[in-house]
């Protein structure tokens, strides 16, 4: 089961989330924005 955890905690990772939406042609800035809401607003709860 911890394996499982810490795939998660990786894969949702702000700086994984970034990544993968720079990967997805979204541009640096936007990017930026999201995973900065990402993370203030749904990354706390999670973990």
């Amino acid at each position: 089961m911890r394996h499982v955890r810490d795939f998660m905690q990786h894969f949702f990772n702000p700086l994984h989330v970034y990544c993968r939406l720079k990967d997805m042609g979204v541009a640096a800035p936007a990017a930026h924005r999201m995973t900065r809401a990402y993370e203030r607003y749904l990354w706390r709860f999670i973990w």
